[in-house]
């Protein structure tokens, strides 16, 4: 089989595919991640999943890359990473006592130029919390490099209420739509790696 590279320096990434025993490597894309005015957040995310994977094929064209893009969309608005600690309280603010979309885009390139790309959400809701709550979060360092400022396989998970939808597109890679994606370019899952699916 070909070489696994995971298109992202994300740790929650890495820890899933490890958890599901692939070997990969790791290579992090370097691409502009600027909102296009007026892209909705689906488009958005799916599109720079494609890039990244697309910038790290070109160095590795022998490779299966994963590359994946999560944002957490609230009242229309994008939220990525917080700029700092004072951003990531003011997110965390926000999203208390309300539901937020989350959206992963995945993208998957194969050797010969192919590539499949999906998205995938989930809608989660926060319980009702003070400041202090959401300062003494941030303090643990957790929320700075997560988008929308929480980790919820982490501390994060005790700010959620209720969450419905991809588990792991929220963690910021969709295991059951990456199995999907594998398979369309022919490559079947077997839980102790990869192999090519039976022609």
């Amino acid at each position: 089989m070909p070489p696994l590279v995971l298109a992202s320096g994300s740790p929650r990434r890495a820890q899933l595919l490890a958890m599901l025993g692939l070997t990969f490597e790791v290579i992090e894309p370097n691409i502009d991640e600027t909102w296009r005015e007026g892209e909705p957040p689906a488009l958005h995310v799916e599109r720079l999943a494609r890039e990244k994977a697309q910038r790290v094929a070109a160095l590795r064209p022998d490779a299966l890359v994963i590359a994946c893009d999560t944002i957490v969309v609230v009242d229309g608005e994008l939220l990525g990473k917080p700029r700092d600690a004072a951003e990531a309280v003011e997110m965390l603010m926000r999203l208390r006592g309300r539901e937020h979309r989350v959206e992963t885009g995945i993208a998957i390139a194969a050797p010969g130029n192919r590539m499949e790309s999906s998205v995938e959400g989930a809608v989660v809701r926060f319980r009702h919390f003070d400041r202090v709550t959401a300062e003494e979060y941030v303090a643990t360092g957790e929320p700075l490099d997560k988008a929308g400022a929480y980790a919820i396989q982490g501390l994060g998970a005790a700010l959620v209420d209720l969450i419905e939808g991809d588990f792991f597109a929220v963690m910021g890679l969709p295991v059951s739509r990456m199995i999907s994606l594998l398979r369309a370019l022919g490559w079947r899952y077997n839980f102790r790696g990869l192999e090519p699916l039976e022609t």
